[in-house]
């Protein structure tokens, strides 16, 4: 997995909007914020916040796997595949040049 890029992400459960980009200082370092209508139940904000990043990144779903942070706000995703020119979309949504939502 040389390709495989790892995303610190904050989500933001119950959002009256849906929305992707932001900066979060967490525990992971910057992450990008997902802001995401479902809520904090049966891991379905954690799903919510996978489908969104990967529509944020232009990848398909199944790409993005939760590494570690399945009960925490604070997570870590795997993009699998991922190429130079999504560590600098990335880039761009969690340091405020682009947001989507």
């Amino acid at each position: 997995m040389d390709d495989a890029l790892t995303v610190a992400v904050r989500v933001k459960p119950g959002a009256s909007r849906a929305r992707v980009g932001g900066r979060f200082d967490g525990p992971h370092g910057p992450a990008l914020v997902i802001a995401v209508n479902a809520p904090a139940v049966d891991g379905r904000a954690t799903e919510a916040a996978r489908r969104a990043l990967a529509g944020a990144l232009g990848v398909r779903p199944t790409t993005v796997s939760l590494r570690t942070g399945a009960a925490s706000r604070d997570k870590l995703f795997l993009v699998a595949s991922a190429g130079p020119e999504l560590a600098s979309r990335l880039s761009r949504l969690r340091d405020g040049a682009e947001s989507t939502g």
